[in-house]
């Protein structure tokens, strides 16, 4: 697994230009069935717009897609497609929808809404970067609990439930590529002491 990055939720952003109004919205996406079902759900949701531009990437299969939905060639569906690359965002669709103010913008004015429009819809989804995590249970005695403290928010490991038993019971994560730094650094402090299981992987942020 390597590290990604994508958006947190989905967003809506509005820009206007010259009466016509483009309304942006971006999805975290898994799959391309995810985001054609997006695509046909936000076609539903604006029936009377004139146009809905779209553009997704997936990690699956290094896919890339995109539709310009009767603008010009060039102007709409490689502008949002371009956002989405230039941040280096993956797993995202956006969908452009323009309601048409009986102004022609002309190329260079459609490459500017449509980009405005799927930039502030990448915005307000706020990007982050998944990084693999290793969840760990540890097993520590209460005087060796309190020697690791420090240890655990100097090294970034993210405590979960702690229970307080016969020893002090410990569940969190760390960042994948920080574990075996971890792992020994735990067991210098406590001598070996401290148990320590990896208990799996996960993506988060």
């Amino acid at each position: 697994m390597e590290s990604y990055t994508t958006v947190e939720h989905a967003a809506k952003y509005e820009y206007e230009d010259r009466k016509s109004v483009f309304i942006g919205e971006a999805f975290p996406v898994s799959c391309e069935a995810d985001a054609l079902a997006f695509i046909a759900r936000v076609k539903k949701k604006y029936p009377d717009a004139r146009h809905h531009v779209y553009a997704y990437v997936l990690r699956e299969n290094s896919t890339m897609r995109f539709s310009d939905d009767r603008e010009p060639q060039g102007t709409a569906g490689m502008p949002v497609l371009d956002v989405i690359r230039k941040s280096d965002c993956t797993d995202v669709l956006i969908v452009v929808v323009r309601y048409f103010g009986g102004i022609l913008l002309g190329t260079g004015g459609l490459v500017r809404a449509y980009t405005a429009a799927a930039s502030g819809a990448l915005r307000e989804a706020n990007v982050v970067t998944y990084d693999v995590y290793s969840e760990l249970q540890m097993s520590v005695t209460y005087s060796d609990y309190q020697k690791i403290l420090s240890a655990l928010s100097e090294c970034g490991f993210r405590c979960g439930d702690t229970k307080f038993s016969e020893n002090v019971l410990l569940a969190g994560k760390i960042k994948a590529t920080d574990t075996d730094n971890f792992i020994k650094k735990i067991t210098e402090i406590t001598s070996g002491r401290c148990k320590i299981n990896i208990i799996g992987e996960k993506f988060d942020f």
